[in-house]
């Protein structure tokens, strides 16, 4: 109920704030767009906009973009402001596998249905990291300690609901661990949960490889796993499939924009999507990150976003991960 009254509350205020929902209205073709990363600085979200601002800036020179964050609850509270939005070609949310997940952990009653699908970007696996410090050296020892006692085990990661929290409960359920014991913290942005592990509070962290990747090079953190199929070209990392654990998911992420755009808007924006996406600047981010290109657009893209939230559904039913 509380989420239900803060994601309204938010919702309302933005759009005072801005003046700029549906009644605003506003077309794609021109005018500053706005990029919504639903979450804290620091995290795949906040990266992914800031990322698709500055291949913006190369793909279209004329148009001005700007990101902001409205962090909270997995995304849902940045959804119900977008909500707020019905109409305005003027505006994306960067969103993804996790926003899925935290919508049916926190039960909002704002869905994805209220959104316009404009293109799905990027894959991108995850990884399973310990504080260079600590006594764990291999997914073996971690699972060992998780086994005999799964409250002393605390997993930093994103939202509640959310790819790193499911990441968590399938690493559980192949360790033989119930799911619903998982000591799982969940956070808003990336950079908290990176902070948690770089300080020692935390046993273990989970998150997309790209935002543990250099701290794991540099010696800060230790790879215990990674949630590919095979080994990841980009960083020496075994797979969770060769700690033992029979675990393997890639973590997505997209465009959408408010519902109710006219067809003229709606085109606009997939067109400038596409344009930032056959930019090199984006083919070079994408290649550094190691992000995989999963670009699809239109119907394409709008059927893959259903079978999503049905799978994940049935997902997180399994985990017991709904609250």
């Amino acid at each position: 109920m509380r989420l239900r009254i803060l994601a309204a509350l938010a919702a309302l205020s933005f759009g005072v704030l801005t003046g700029c929902g549906s009644q605003g209205g506003g077309t794609s073709a021109s005018g500053t767009l706005r990029i919504m990363a639903p979450a804290a600085p620091g995290g795949g979200w906040d990266q992914t906009s800031r990322t698709a601002e500055q291949a913006l800036k190369t793909a279209a020179p004329d148009r001005k973009v700007e990101v902001y964050n409205v962090p909270g609850a997995g995304g849902t509270i940045g959804l119900a402001q977008l909500a707020g939005e019905k109409g305005n070609g003027n505006l994306l949310m960067t969103m993804g596998l996790v926003m899925v997940g935290a919508i049916e952990q926190n039960k909002s009653t704002v869905t994805l249905a209220e959104t316009t699908p404009i293109a799905k970007l990027t894959e991108e696996y995850e990884i399973v990291v310990v504080p260079a410090a600590s006594p764990y050296k291999t997914l073996a020892d971690l699972v060992a300690a998780w086994k005999a006692d799964p409250a002393k085990v605390s997993i930093s990661g994103g939202s509640a609901g959310g790819t790193d929290h499911i990441v968590a409960g399938l690493m559980a359920k192949a360790a033989g661990v119930d799911p619903k014991q998982v000591n799982y913290i969940a956070h808003s942005g990336g950079g908290e949960a990176l902070n948690e592990l770089l300080g020692d509070k935390v046993t273990a962290g989970i998150s997309g490889v790209s935002e543990f990747a250099e701290h794991v090079r540099s010696g800060k953190l230790r790879a215990l796993g990674v949630t590919s199929g095979q080994r990841l070209p980009e960083l020496d990392a075994p797979t969770l499939k060769e700690g033992g654990l029979d675990v393997e998911l890639a973590n997505w992420r997209g465009f959408v924009a408010p519902a109710g755009l006219s067809e003229t808007d709606k085109k606009a924006l997939t067109d400038l999507v596409t344009k930032m996406h056959d930019s090199q600047p984006w083919k070079d981010a994408v290649a550094k990150n190691g992000w995989i290109d999963s670009f699809q657009t239109g119907q394409q893209f709008a059927d893959y976003l259903s079978s999503e939230q049905a799978r994940v559904k049935g997902i997180i039913a399994e985990m017991g991960l709904v609250s």
